[in-house]
């Protein structure tokens, strides 16, 4: 797999099997055959060849072409079994409800899943207890309840906990929840976004005035200033990071399956919007390895995703799913989430600038492409296994589509530690170093260089090892004249690029994506408060599903430090943690 030294411990820390002891008990070669082993084994129920499926699988992941997401890499052919990433759990408003949903928050953490959570329907703080003639304490108090178990969950445990925390603009309580997270160490284990309408973001714009609903009488019981709202939420997102915005709206008219209910909330990083008790599996295609010969390999894209797709369809038979209810709708709907990781990189071998109208209609064209192989792949095994049971309640009907085996097909996730194993760029976002120490183990630090630059820099004869550890220290070249123009441009880094133009790459993406696309706006220290708002606004406008946004040095914890911020020398270099791939630089916007 040609696999770097921080990849390697990434998997012995994270995904080897290990015994009692915690030695090390598998290599990655038998970690990927494990892993194809139990997914091709659903084969067999259908009177497909699995022993076909199973040397098909284990070459997409050893090839780093594809790769699932970490329950699936963890658990298949374990005792836990729990192979999906994605949750979302209802919280009703009553004690039962709460706790009830608080202990399968609790049961999914401990499988491997993170958990995404509506807080609206609670009622707010201050509001009458019929039952104890007594006062409630709203949902943010909850909320830290949620998260302080969440913390004690993830002590041990290989992967970290991680949930999404959701509450309406339009909830009384929705001023202290903006607010919730500006002490750094409050709900440390949550990322929390606004669910904002249509008509907010209308009312932000024409300066008005909008009503605060309990959710309890369903009753208007103040209003507010929008922009005063917005304004506040850019404020905290630009100190803090959080919150970010689900555009609640743009999310149930693009869901196609409406007819159910409405979505209230989403996974951890915002990517899976799910109804009550969905869960949801990922893989992503590594587009680096979709360029060959300094082109798209179409052919090759569409085998992968072929496969991709078989693959995810088949986690959701193999695994066990923690809960009943879980259960029930997961195989009523069938969802999967197809994504993409090494976008930055293929741009890079295809010489298309990030930021460049080019990348737009590249980003269009190939998630395009990856919808449609995937729905045609998906209506293929709906003609041997069936449709998924909810179909004729969905809008695919509609759309003049044959009976399809899964609801949604595609999404964008934050892929992370897979990106790091797969040895390329996270999701859809750019290169956040071109040359940086990477954090290895102890005290132990490795100066890592993209390896199509230093292949580059050899190539066309400016490369020194003088000239690498130069760059490292800010991880970005722009400033280096040395360093042609044209090879300038391909490698920008996060923050060299605008915020405007991370958002039109996200839009782009999303338009041809079914779920939703998880992308941070990483923005340099400089930014100001009216760069965030725009971001906001103009994500709106391009119809994404959500946005969060994070300011360099907004946080005093980050896991990636530019040019020496982490000993204030300025001569020092750019560090990154081990799992750090180049989503939110903070380590908390995705998990």
């Amino acid at each position: 797999m040609k696999l770097t030294a921080n990849a390697l411990k990434v998997l012995g820390a994270r995904y080897l099997l290990k015994d009692d002891d915690g030695r090390v008990i598998e290599t990655p070669k038998q970690l990927f055959e494990r892993v194809a082993k139990v997914v091709a084994a659903v084969d067999t129920r259908f009177g497909q060849d699995a022993l076909e499926s199973e040397a098909a699988f284990f070459q997409l992941m050893i090839a780093r072409e594809f790769l699932p997401n970490s329950p699936t890499l963890m658990n298949a052919g374990t005792e836990i079994g729990q192979l999906s990433a994605c949750f979302v759990l209802p919280i009703e408003d009553s004690i039962d409800g709460i706790f009830d949903s608080l202990k399968n928050m609790a049961i999914v953490h401990k499988s491997g899943g993170g958990t995404g959570f509506s807080f609206s329907r609670i009622r707010p703080n201050g509001d009458a207890v019929k039952t104890t003639a007594g006062v409630a304490s709203g949902p943010i108090s909850f909320m830290k309840i949620y998260d302080a178990a969440t913390e004690i969950i993830k002590q041990g445990g290989r992967r970290r906990g991680a949930n999404m925390g959701i509450l309406s603009v339009d909830h009384p309580d929705i001023i202290d929840f903006v607010t919730a997270k500006e002490k750094e160490d409050t709900l440390a284990n949550f990322n929390i976004s606004v669910a904002v309408t249509d008509s907010f973001m209308k009312a932000v714009e024409r300066d008005e005035e909008y009503w605060l609903i309990n959710p309890r009488t369903h009753r208007k019981v103040r209003k507010l200033k929008a922009k005063a709202v917005f304004d506040l939420i850019t404020a905290m997102a630009w100190r803090t990071g959080d919150p970010g915005l689900i555009f609640i709206d743009e999310v149930n008219r693009r869901h196609p399956l409406a007819r159910l209910g409405l979505i209230e909330s989403t996974n951890p990083c915002g990517e899976l919007p799910l109804l009550s008790y969905e869960s949801c599996n990922l893989g992503s295609v590594n587009l680096a390895e979709m360029v060959v010969d300094g082109a798209v390999n179409w052919g090759k894209l569409r085998r992968v995703v072929r496969l991709a797709v078989h693959f995810l369809d088949n986690v959701i038979d193999a695994g066990k799913l923690p809960i009943p209810e879980i259960t029930e709708i997961t195989l009523a709907n069938r969802k999967i989430g197809l994504g993409v990781m090494g976008f930055a990189e293929m741009l890079i071998l295809l010489g298309i600038s990030y930021v460049s109208e080019e990348a737009l209609e590249l980003s269009a064209k190939i998630a395009g492409f990856i919808e449609a192989e995937a729905l045609q792949l998906s209506a293929e095994l709906a003609g041997i296994r069936g449709s998924f049971p909810n179909f004729k309640l969905s809008w695919w009907p509609e759309k003049g589509l044959p009976e399809l085996r899964n609801a949604t097909v595609t999404t964008v996730a934050p892929t992370g530690t897979i990106s790091i194993i797969a040895g390329t760029s996270s999701g859809i976002e750019p290169l956040f170093a071109v040359s940086y120490m990477r954090e290895a183990m102890g005290d132990l630090e490795l100066l890592e260089v993209n390896p199509i630059f230093e292949r580059l820099a050899k190539e066309r004869g400016f490369y020194s090892e003088a000239l690498i550890e130069e760059i490292a220290r800010t991880g970005s070249i722009q400033s280096f004249d040395i360093i042609p123009e044209d090879i300038r441009k391909l490698f920008l880094t996060t923050f060299d690029i605008p915020g405007d133009w991370h958002v039109r790459v996200q839009a782009a993406w999303q338009q041809q994506t079914d779920n939703a696309v998880s992308k941070t706006v990483n923005l340099s220290a400089n930014a100001t408060l009216d760069d965030v708002a725009r971001i906001y606004k103009l994500a709106f406008e391009l119809k994404c599903k959500g946005i969060t946004v994070y300011r360099y040095g907004s946080k005093r914890s980050q896991v990636l430090y530019i040019s020496g911020e982490k000993s204030r020398k300025r001569r020092e270099p750019v560090r990154a943690g081990a799992e750090y791939a180049g989503e939110c630089a903070a380590g908390e916007c995705a998990f």
